[in-house]
């Protein structure tokens, strides 16, 4: 990976909630974060007495590192975000300044917890679709942003294979979106729902209330357990 082709983008965690339904319950669970980036909720998580380790490509760079693509791309994202507005809901975050600054204090909280989270092994530089963890070491692994969005640049065969490893390494599976950058299905979802229905998982989709994207109102839930 080149850290010129990342473009770093932080979530909270209230969005982590909202988009994956936990509850107080999920959140005394072993957790896997995948594709987590910049997010917050590792350390938010972490500073609450949980147990989370975050895995993403970006983590074999240092926070200096990450804090200058953070602070390249930041205007370009929030350019981005204003030409596509009447993609969202503005409701909850109700502006694009707000969302900049939700944004901003989620990656800004990551960066000061990102050194000491690596010494300590919470955030490891690893990618779908092989995982250095062992079976079912965790209770829940939840990934955001990457599978079904990134439908274009993720083909079937490693939708299915990545779905496959979580997994392997967590009891259940959370997922979310399921639509592509377009904002249509992702045309991978029938495909995984299928092969991992056929490899003996439980699979379901669920309703969040997180309202952001428009249209992105479900997550999948796997369970191997």
């Amino acid at each position: 990976m080149e850290l010129a082709n990342v473009v770093p983008w932080g979530r909270s965690f209230d969005e982590y909630k909202d988009m994956f339904s936990l509850s107080e319950e999920d959140l005394n669970k072993k957790i896997m974060g995948c594709a987590d980036g910049p997010a917050c909720f590792n350390s938010q998580l972490t500073k609450a007495g949980g147990s989370v380790i975050s895995i993403d490509p970006v983590y074999q760079f240092n926070a200096s590192e990450i804090r200058s693509r953070i602070n390249q791309v930041y205007p370009q994202v929030m350019s981005q975000m204003k030409q596509n507005a009447n993609d969202y809901i503005w409701e909850k975050i109700k502006s694009i300044d707000e969302l900049g600054s939700i944004r901003m204090k989620a990656m800004e909280t990551f960066l000061g917890d990102y050194e000491l989270g690596r010494k300590a092994d919470r955030y490891i530089h690893a990618s779908l679709p092989a995982l250095p963890f062992e079976d079912h070491q965790f209770d829940l692994a939840l990934c955001s942003h990457y599978l079904f969005l990134y439908s274009d640049q993720v083909n079937e065969s490693q939708h299915i294979q990545s779905m496959k490893e979580l997994c392997r390494v967590a009891k259940e599976v959370r997922v979310y979106p399921l639509l592509s950058l377009d904002g249509t299905t992702s045309i991978h979802l029938t495909p995984v729902v299928t092969a991992l229905a056929a490899s003996g998982i439980e699979i379901s989709l669920k309703d969040v209330k997180y309202r952001f994207q428009k249209g992105a109102t479900q997550m999948l839930v796997a369970n191997s357990a």
